[in-house]
């Protein structure tokens, strides 16, 4: 059964037949077969992020039973949806298995294999949210049970799926999110790399506990560092401002930073130049980050600048790995005085040691920020381009 419908805003040269309305089990056969003799011992899951993963790598345990002959068995190339609704998939989430030959997935999944209709297509229509009113009018009513939607396999393959008549348009359409997709994986691992990396040098620049030398230093500094309380090396150490919710406004020119970082814009600054923040209260208490320029500094963080004989971008990376936490106070409610942080002691190289770690790291930061921004640039895109080439 077709039926005609809409066109996207968005198409690709050349392409100019109707897109038709199909029952998915018109291009589609569910797929039910058992994992009989335990033919694969590989248990997976469903991610929105990483689509059908192996179990173990994504809970960091196996959730399934030892013995699987009782689940479905899936092939390379076919679809499972999972009926399980979460934040990012209120109507679940339907994913095609192409990390892994076969594996094995819970009965409580639907799986399907194509018939007539182009995977890559597919896979790329169901990351959209096109097809969640199909699923929202045959989910029953009130019948969730643990955010499980209560959804027949015959209903599920009636719901309807809007594609192009042409395989060609198909195609076209797969093969050119599959480049995206293959373009934003590599921007994530970049990024990925980065952080890791600094983790590593973060470790291995700075001295562990009970050492006066880290393991890594750069080329012509020997002397050992030294013993310093945190007072002593800020020339400002201060808990910032309160300021009302109705104060901060997305349109204000100075950024409004709390225990978390930035949390909105404000008409006023109270603090201008390079700082580190050190989270005062709550569950973020000792994290810290860093602010540049006129800012506004609530009462949640403790804004904290070198005095002439340091580093401040130092003192902000020393800061990060000191696990500022543990000095708060044991209430129920953790927080970190300003007099508890000052006495605080730890080490410390020569001022122009110092400044050689932290420029060192203001340029990787730079760097994981530019990827970072790729990253998010390229998912906008993908994000609008969902939204326009897809009815």
């Amino acid at each position: 059964m077709t039926e005609q419908a809409k066109v996207p805003a968005i198409r690709f040269a050349g392409f100019t037949d109707p897109w038709e309305q199909r029952k998915l089990g018109d291009i589609a056969e569910r797929v039910t077969r058992k994992n009989e003799n335990n033919e694969s011992d590989l248990p997976l899951t469903i991610s929105a992020q990483h689509g059908l993963i192996d179990q173990r790598l994504f809970f960091n345990a196996q959730v399934a039973s030892r013995d699987m002959s009782g689940y479905y068995l899936l092939r390379q190339g076919e679809f499972a949806y999972n009926k399980s609704t979460s934040a990012d998939s209120p109507w679940g989430a339907i994913k095609r298995l192409t990390r892994y030959e076969k594996g094995c997935v819970s009965t409580l999944y639907i799986c399907f294999a194509l018939l007539n209709a182009n995977p890559d297509y597919l896979v790329t229509y169901y990351e959209t949210n096109r097809w969640h009113k199909a699923v929202q009018m045959i989910a029953a009513e009130g019948a969730r049970n643990h955010g499980l939607l209560n959804i027949a396999p015959d209903d599920f393959f009636d719901t309807m799926v809007s594609l192009p008549e042409s395989q060609a348009e198909q195609q076209t359409i797969g093969a050119f999110f599959s480049r995206l997709d293959s373009l934003i994986t590599l921007h994530q691992r970049k990024y990925d790399k980065l952080v890791i990396f600094k983790k590593s040098m973060l470790e291995k620049m700075f001295p562990k506990d009970g050492e006066s030398v880290p393991e890594i230093r750069f080329a012509g500094f020997t002397d050992p560092w030294e013993q310093r309380k945190l007072g002593e090396l800020s020339s400002e150490f201060q808990s910032g401002d309160f300021i009302s919710a109705e104060e901060i406004l997305g349109s204000g020119p100075y950024p409004v930073y709390g225990g978390n970082g930035l949390r909105g814009y404000a008409k006023q600054y109270n603090h201008d130049g390079f700082y580190a923040l050190i989270g005062r209260q709550g569950a973020l208490c000792g994290n810290v980050n860093t602010a540049v320029g006129k800012a506004y500094f609530t009462e949640h963080a403790v804004a904290v600048k070198a005095n002439f004989l340091h580093d401040t971008r130092f003192l902000a990376h020393l800061l990060g790995c000191m696990d500022l936490g543990r000095y708060s106070g044991q209430s129920a409610q953790p927080g970190l005085a300003v007099g508890v942080l000052k006495e605080v002691e730890t080490t410390v190289p020569s001022k122009a040691e110092q400044q050689a770690i932290g420029s060192f790291f203001s340029r990787l930061d730079s760097l994981i920020t530019l990827h970072q921004r790729k990253l998010e640039l390229l998912q906008n895109i993908k994000k609008s381009l969902l939204d326009k080439m897809f009815v």
